[in-house]
């Protein structure tokens, strides 16, 4: 008798339940366990299947993504961000908008990324806790400053943090609303109401917005140790949106947080990430959830009880940095015809 995780079949335990070892067959992604004794308490990570432990041990041989791990490479992603310029000659900044459902991670990620370059913890996007109502309840944009060791201000990076959204229309930020975020109408501090949309006749409305009135890269975020919850209902309105705002011609990444939650693993050590199994197939879920190809996805872990900065959670942070802008400027190259400044 044998069951399945993801593409990965396993056997019950032996009758003596010995820990069980996997081994991966190379030329396909299926695991079989024998029963020979895992000796390496390092290389495996447990998860709960059918009431029963289960040890899955890190990919044994190349990371499924390359990331080199070093301060160098740490400088070298947080210089990018700090002399990145948008592709456009209209706007001076590059304004992504964070969609995902409540307690995913959206105002934690903005504020991981602003301790990186203030080089402490901080959270100076409001934070809420885990529970089912959305702390943001209005539009916030947050600049990424240079850091406190310069003087020269913000980076042309803008996050926009909204309303969290719900299963449908009746809960959580609706798909009108999000819409004319995306397009530049709605004010900065606009409170969110499902049971009051956002209209031409709201204070502050933004009749004709400019390219810099816009969003110009949309990030959902997903929480890892939420996908096998999250309702059909949910994945409805991302697809929705998904289609709507492919239609507006902006570019969609997502991000999966709390990846730390769901490998013991990749807890212990964010470098082993890309080596996770479970990671791996957490981020396909994401994929079928959201309706996109894993390769605009990547994994984040947040600060949250963290009191000081580590380098390596800092490289991934940075990493998904690198990987929202370059689709913010594919934006900018796709527009640059219809918003180009005459020559005077």
């Amino acid at each position: 008798m044998s069951f399945t995780f993801g593409n990965a079949t396993f056997g019950n335990p032996s009758k003596g339940r010995t820990e069980e070892a996997a081994q991966m067959n190379e030329n396909t992604s299926t695991f079989t366990l024998n029963t020979s004794r895992v000796k390496d308490e390092k290389k495996k990570d447990a998860v709960m299947m059918f009431g029963q432990s289960v040890w899955v041990p890190l990919l044994p041989s190349f990371p499924w993504r390359t990331v080199t791990w070093t301060q160098e490479t740490k400088e070298t992603l947080m210089e990018m961000v700090k002399s990145y310029k948008p592709d456009n000659e209209c706007v001076s900044e590059a304004r992504v908008l964070l969609l995902g459902p409540v307690g995913a991670g959206k105002s934690s990620f903005i504020s991981s990324v602003q301790s990186v370059f203030s080089g402490r913890v901080l959270n100076r996007a409001m934070v809420g806790s885990s529970s089912s109502t959305s702390f943001t309840k209005k539009l916030q944009s947050f600049s990424i400053r240079k850091g406190h060791e310069t003087a020269d201000g913000s980076t042309a990076l803008v996050f926009s943090d909204v309303m969290g959204l719900g299963d449908g229309e009746t809960a959580g930020l609706t798909l009108h609303d999000a819409l004319c975020v995306i397009q530049g109408h709605v004010p900065e501090g606009y409170q969110f109401s499902p049971e009051q949309p956002v209209k031409s006749e709201t204070p502050g409305y933004v009749k004709k917005p400019s390219l810099k009135d816009k969003v110009h890269c949309v990030v959902f975020v997903v929480d890892a140790s939420k996908i096998s919850t999250y309702t059909k209902g949910l994945s409805t309105t991302f697809q929705k949106l998904r289609e709507h705002i492919s239609n507006l011609g902006v570019h969609q990444v997502a991000l999966l947080t709390h990846i730390d939650m769901v490998c013991k693993e990749t807890a212990q050590d964010i470098t082993h990430v890309y080596q996770s199994p479970l990671v791996h197939q957490l981020m396909v879920k994401a994929g079928a959830l959201l309706g996109m190809a894993t390769s605009y996805i990547v994994p984040v872990k947040n600060y949250s009880s963290e009191l000081e900065l580590e380098e390596n959670t800092d490289i991934l942070l940075l990493t998904a940095v690198d990987h929202i802008l370059q689709y913010a400027n594919m934006y900018f190259q796709d527009m640059a015809p219809a918003y180009k400044i005459p020559n005077l």
